[in-house]
């Protein structure tokens, strides 16, 4: 079964997490995994990580580093308006497809 996975952010968006100890902070999308449906957000949910030494003088530890989070847990951010906002999509003149903000107010696309 080769079910193709979607998500409405992609890389490089600015979100906003809904749920969870980071709840209402803003973050940059680093990476995207469709097949998991999960995104890393620069700076958010951070877990720290026990790391062994894998090669000779190389150093081990404890190290803090972004954990993947469901993408149903963020909500992208209109770079226009500044809102978290659900995505519309409009086929534009030329015929491309394009994100657009859902807000009456707004209504760009991006």
């Amino acid at each position: 079964m080769n079910k193709q996975h979607k998500l409405h952010v992609k890389t490089g968006d600015n979100v906003v997490i809904l749920s969870g100890k980071d709840k209402g902070k803003q973050g940059k999308v680093l990476e995207v995994s469709p097949k998991e449906g999960k995104v890393i957000v620069e700076g958010l949910n951070i877990v720290t990580k026990h790391v062994k030494p894998r090669q000779m003088g190389q150093q081990g530890g404890i190290v803090k580093c972004e954990a993947p989070l469901y993408a149903s847990k963020v909500m992208a951010v209109c770079p226009k308006c500044g809102k978290p906002t659900r995505l519309a999509h409009r086929i534009e003149a030329d015929g491309s497809k394009a994100r657009v903000c859902k807000h009456a107010d707004c209504g760009k696309a991006y």
